[in-house]
């Protein structure tokens, strides 16, 4: 290649790289005015943050607390033989209810029969010799006062008449016993309730004495009404001895099925005593039972208000923020900015927040808080301006103690 060839392939590299950049500064420039175009045509209004706010209400809130219960029959009693007898008949299934005296079990009393009948004749024969001796007392009494005979015989007499009358005493009540012992033949419902399963049946041999150590011949256990126990803290035990001491305390139990309601009861005990190993006091509610809903063994959710707060300043829930030292809420001023505020939360339960440390009345961020700093500025859409106003924060619900 000749020099002037060099040059002008020189000429043309060098033309090339000019026009490549003043492209490439070209595409710079349009991105940035695209860019700086764009910003400037954004509305005013572009620091506002979208929240949803609520009104700090003040209300009274009833403090519910709940516990695990556990339901547990009235009582239950094992029906055990108090003679020896062979049974004669059973007058009731498994599984039945029962009232109270209704026959269960009949005995082959027989032998308690003929001791009460041998008894009773006793008793009919003293009485006999008891007038045979009242006479010869009185005919004794008269010679002796006539001085026929003499005093050893009159006092004989008199004691024989005594004796006679000590004697049908005894013998009567002998009859009263036997009269029990035949009573035992026939075995009858103690309580109300309904019964377990049946461990004899006719012809089988029942005694006392294995019975006390062995099966009993039935058992019944009485579910209307029926207790549910439970437990609470101990911090919870002075409210619940003065609401207990001014009247009935109402208890709720809920069963874990769709579509149960909640049962209603009222607080019968309080242990005499905590537990030291779990800090809690145990506690038993009686509910009435007519349809038979709850069961011995069964768990329920139980709920009960043993105080009420009164004049609680509240908030919903969502409105308390978390920060590093301390629980706070944004309040938003007149000027629609926010400010945080510490507050000390006292009860969550159902949704509402009953706080400490601000006024009622004032607007606080229910919403959005997470896209806020102090002194950010806040608006509200208009189809959900005012929607939440406190009210939520003045519906109290179930308990959970902070």
């Amino acid at each position: 290649m000749n020099i002037v060839s060099y040059e002008k392939y020189s000429a043309r590299v060098k033309r090339r790289i000019w026009i490549a950049l003043a492209v490439i500064l070209l595409v710079a420039l349009t991105i940035w005015f695209w860019r700086t175009g764009s910003s400037a045509a954004k509305p005013k209004g572009t620091g506002v943050v979208q929240v949803v706010s609520a009104v700090v209400a003040q209300t009274d809130v009833p403090v519910k607390l709940t516990a695990n219960g556990t339901v547990s029959a009235l009582q239950t009693v094992d029906v055990r033989p108090q003679i020896s007898a062979t049974i004669k008949a059973v007058h009731i299934k498994e599984g039945q209810f029962v009232r109270k005296g209704d026959r269960l079990f009949s005995l082959d009393a027989r032998t308690e029969d003929a001791n009460l009948s041998k008894n009773t004749a006793q008793v009919a024969k003293d009485r006999v010799d008891l007038i045979n001796a009242e006479r010869n007392f009185e005919r004794q009494r008269e010679l002796f006062r006539q001085e026929y005979i003499s005093r050893a015989e009159f006092e004989a007499a008199q004691n024989q008449m005594d004796g006679l009358r000590g004697q049908l005493e005894v013998d009567s009540a002998s009859v009263e016993a036997s009269r029990v012992a035949r009573s035992f033949g026939e075995i009858t419902a103690p309580i109300a309730g309904r019964t377990g399963a049946i461990a004899i049946y006719p012809g089988s041999l029942v005694q006392p004495s294995a019975a006390a150590l062995g099966t009993a011949l039935v058992s019944i256990t009485q579910i209307d009404p029926i207790n549910v126990s439970f437990t609470l803290p101990e911090r919870e035990l002075v409210d619940l001895q003065q609401a207990f001491a001014k009247g009935e305390v109402p208890v709720g139990a809920k069963l874990d099925l769709p579509g149960q309601p909640a049962l209603k009861g009222h607080l019968v005990f309080i242990d005499n005593a905590v537990d030291t190993a779990s800090g809690t006091i145990r506690l038993k509610a009686e509910f009435p039972n007519p349809d038979h809903l709850l069961w011995p063994g069964m768990f329920v959710t139980v709920t009960l208000t043993p105080r009420t707060l009164t004049g609680a300043v509240t908030v919903p829930v969502q409105a308390v923020q978390t920060g590093p030292e301390k629980k706070f809420i944004y309040v938003i001023g007149e000027d629609r900015k926010v400010a945080s505020l510490p507050v000390n939360v006292r009860l969550i339960q159902d949704g509402i927040a009953v706080i400490e440390g601000i006024a009622p009345g004032v607007r606080v961020v229910v919403e959005g808080a997470q896209n806020l700093r102090p002194g950010s500025v806040v608006d509200e859409p208009e189809n959900s301006h005012g929607k939440n106003t406190g009210k939520a924060a003045a519906q109290p619900g179930s308990a959970g103690k902070q």
